[in-house]
């Protein structure tokens, strides 16, 4: 038979299934991926850092080079005041050759007097773009020369007392030939270990994964390998630390899979047990009314088909009352969840049992905001079960309640507007205190009472008011009477206004 949700379902099936995500995966994922993205960043590191290790002995050649060609410029103080120092080299050519001699690279050097004019070396040589300091301190910087780069070391040389003249310039530079190649080697040396190391640190991940995730594999095995009925709890002990929330969870699980099937296996039982009566009755009966017929008596006859009707009618009633048990503990019935009159509800069921209440001598009554009322109570949950609900505490306070007595089915507003409160009550025997929880229990019935029942209704009624998110409390109507009477109380959540 087609249902509403046969067209979800379908759609469910035709739409695309998410792939299964790995945890083996995702972890290798965030490990590998970080790595490959940080290598080019350690390459560009390694190259940085060669560079600055190749730079440093040449540096400090280059910077001896400044200070030897310095100690052959000799600054004399001026005869006058209108004259300035005069600045002179003592240099031949072969050992200006001998400071340019070099296999790799090209050498230049620049002697500048105290007006900036060339005094030995070559022309082309930029000067610094800075305020002299003479501090005997030798200074480097990167510049270009004829469209090659340079690296360049540079002195300032102090002058003789009271000129005020611009200090002497003696600088030296050289290409970076010698220094890039050297960079390179360094470079490539630790870039090689990292080609080498890189590939094989893949391979330790992966090995280190495949260990670490070894005890999940271990705890699917174990749990692959339990019977079907075997719900005892997994040793948490024996999982690593990080799985034991999980291994809790599960444990959980199964503790409550457990008392629910335990819970299932002793209401099967006693349903089996409660049918049994009124069916052994009906063959019995059935048997008698064959007998009869056998013998001729008209009378015998119609008695036995009278037990019978009456035996069917409580098997159906119990039959009813366990599926509305099953309905009420499924958890799907619940996924249909809209607000409803709840007065409406109330009225119906009233009517339904006036002829019954009539019947048995009964005053049934409603106290409440009617059907139609615009401000009658709207209860968000499940209307069928929550008819069920009523229909029940109905039934319970009529079958209780002897005749002549009274039944009221009366709604409360709660002045906060959050939940209505549903009131059935009757002024019959009443429960003991000591039972008034023990009535929720199926099949469970109150001692001293000759009526026919089932014990499911307010099993059935604490079920649903729970799945509601409703409340169930039993009170008596009057404690101090030779009949206290029963007023059960259900709190339903309003629909919020």
């Amino acid at each position: 038979m087609p249902t509403e949700d046969a067209p979800a379902a379908a759609s469910d099936l035709l739409a695309p299934q998410r792939p299964q995500r790995s945890l083996f995966g995702d972890i290798l994922d965030w490990l590998l991926v970080p790595l490959l993205l940080v290598w080019p960043l350690s390459v560009v590191i390694i190259w940085v850092s060669a560079q600055n290790i190749a730079n440093r002995p040449f540096d400090r050649e280059l910077g001896e080079r400044v200070q030897t060609l310095a100690r052959r410029v000799t600054v004399a103080p001026p005869v006058s005041n209108i004259l300035r120092s005069r600045v002179s080299i003592d240099l031949t050519d072969t050992s200006a050759a001998i400071l340019r001699r070099d296999q790799s690279d090209t050498f230049y050097f620049q002697v500048l007097g105290t007006r900036g004019e060339r005094v030995a070396g070559d022309r082309v040589l930029p000067v610094p773009d800075e305020v002299p300091v003479v501090d005997g301190e030798v200074r480097f910087r990167d510049d270009e020369l004829d469209g090659r780069a340079v690296r360049v070391a540079y002195l300032w040389l102090p002058l003789a007392g009271g000129d005020d003249a611009e200090p002497p310039l003696v600088q030296v530079a050289e290409t970076l030939d010698k220094r890039s190649q050297l960079a390179t080697e360094i470079a490539r040396g630790v870039m090689f270990s990292q080609f080498a190391i890189l590939p094989l640190a893949v391979v330790l991940v992966w090995f280190a994964l495949m260990r670490g995730l070894r005890p999940l594999d271990e705890l699917q095995r174990r749990i692959r390998q339990r019977a079907a009925g075997d719900l005892s709890p997994i040793d948490e002990r024996a999982a690593p630390e990080e799985v034991s929330p999980l291994v809790a969870a599960i444990n959980d699980l199964l503790a409550r899979l457990d008392r629910s099937i335990s819970a299932q296996k002793h209401f099967l039982a006693d349903a089996a047990h409660q049918l049994k009566t009124p069916l052994a009755g009906l063959r019995m009966q059935a048997e008698l009314a064959q007998r009869d017929v056998d013998g001729g008596d008209a009378k015998s006859v119609k008695r036995s088909l009278q037990q019978i009707a009456r035996s069917s009618q409580r098997a159906a009633h119990m039959v009813n009352q366990l599926l509305a048990m099953a309905r009420a503990e499924d958890a799907g019935e619940a996924r249909r969840v809209q607000p409803f009159n709840l007065a409406a509800l109330a009225t119906e069921a009233v009517h339904d049992f006036v002829p019954r209440a009539l019947g048995k001598g009964l005053d049934l009554g409603y106290e409440g905001p009617g059907a139609n009322d615009p401000h009658a109570p709207r209860v968000v949950g499940e209307a069928v079960l929550v008819r069920e609900l009523i229909r029940n505490l109905v039934d319970n306070a009529v079958q209780y309640t002897p005749g002549g007595g009274t039944v009221t089915v009366r709604l409360l507003p709660d002045p906060y507007g959050q939940v209505v409160v549903l009131q059935v009550e009757d002024n019959g025997p009443g429960i003991p205190e000591a039972e008034r929880e023990l009535v929720f229990q199926p099949f469970y019935r109150a001692l001293g009472t000759e009526v026919d029942g089932s014990g499911l209704g307010l099993a059935i009624v604490r079920e649903i008011a729970e799945r509601q998110g409703g409340a169930v409390e039993i009170e008596p109507t009057n404690p101090r009477a030779a009949s206290p009477g029963t007023r059960v109380s259900v709190r339903l959540p309003m629909q919020p206004a």
